[in-house]
């Protein structure tokens, strides 16, 4: 049993370090596989600052490391290396990896999701630098400037409204078909006088130098091309995306309950599989946030210890 471990987290963002952080100071042998970079999208996150405590040097990357010292102080260790499968059958579970296959006596998997991409000229470029995925976390760098919401779903018009509490105008480009919008929403929405809507508007470039300076779009019914650009004497406009995301739970598909792809858990992060347990954005939960990750974190630890104990 010496080279079993009694923690394996699939996945280094919030979620996972702190899972990490409290299996490894409860003394349970843990490891963190992650196949990228430390930190998931905390780690490209310019500032954080709505996370407790975070308040020197407030940087995703900063807060990142300090995520793993702490764990990595408490005897957690990491690899980088990719899953590729898990044999959930034994009660001992083998993960798969490109390089290494690991032994452990539970699994968390928290390998969080993937915001949906434009896939425009300029997104990837200005990712950071003006074009965000969440209101939440960057609404505040953008007060008293204009913003551009792109997304047709109940999330962007919410999201839009949120912004309208820092900038100064709000374009919501969205589809002409509002389906997906709830009445109370969109009614909401119509009525808060920031907010100007673009339905018909598809984005085809963000442009700037080192900031996002305007936003390209296209008449779907016209064909003209319009270009929103920042107010002059402002440094930067802000290009919020919210349409939909993905979430990375291709590792228990088949396996445990999905909903629209968020693996599905009750409130201790059990699934449906003995012994592995969920954590983070991969997970279906009403907030998406470091916070709420971490908590997940905390609590998937303390549900897999409890597992170990009574069943080893």
């Amino acid at each position: 049993m010496d080279n079993i471990y009694d923690i394996i987290v699939i996945g280094g963002g919030p979620a996972g370090l702190s899972c990490a952080l409290y299996s490894s100071r409860a003394n349970l042998k843990t490891l963190v596989i992650e196949k990228e970079s430390l930190g998931g999208q905390m780690f490209s996150t310019g500032s954080i600052e709505n996370y407790p405590g975070s308040i020197e040097n407030p940087t995703g990357l900063s807060l990142t490391n300090r995520f793993k010292e702490q764990a990595e102080s408490f005897g957690t260790e990491f690899v980088t290396d990719t899953v590729v499968k898990i044999d959930f059958n034994e009660k001992i579970k083998s993960v798969e990896c490109e390089k290494n296959t690991f032994k452990t006596k539970t699994i968390v998997v928290a390998t969080g999701a993937k915001p949906r991409k434009l896939n425009v000229p300029g997104e990837e470029e200005f990712s950071g630098k003006g074009v965000s995925y969440c209101a939440t976390c960057d609404g505040a760098f953008f007060k008293d400037l204009d913003i551009v919401v792109i997304g047709s779903g109940n999330s962007a018009f919410e999201e839009a409204m949120e912004l309208t509490k820092f900038g100064r105008k709000v374009y919501l480009a969205h589809r002409k078909n509002l389906s997906k919008v709830t009445p109370v929403i969109l009614e909401r929405a119509r009525k808060n006088e920031k907010i100007h809507f673009l339905p018909e508007e598809e984005i085809q470039e963000i442009k700037g130098e080192n900031f996002v300076d305007s936003v390209v779009f296209k008449n779907s019914s016209t064909g003209e091309i319009t270009e929103i650009s920042k107010t002059d004497g402002d440094s930067v406009m802000g290009v919020f995306v919210f349409i939909g995301a993905t979430p990375n739970s291709m590792l228990v598909d088949g396996f445990t309950s999905l909903e629209n792809g968020y693996i599905v858990t009750d409130g201790d992060m059990k699934t449906d599989i003995p012994g592995v347990f969920v954590a983070g954005d991969v997970r279906v939960t009403p907030i998406r946030q470091i916070v709420t990750a971490a908590a997940d974190g905390a609590i998937a630890s303390i549900s897999a210890e409890k597992y170990i104990n009574e069943n080893f």
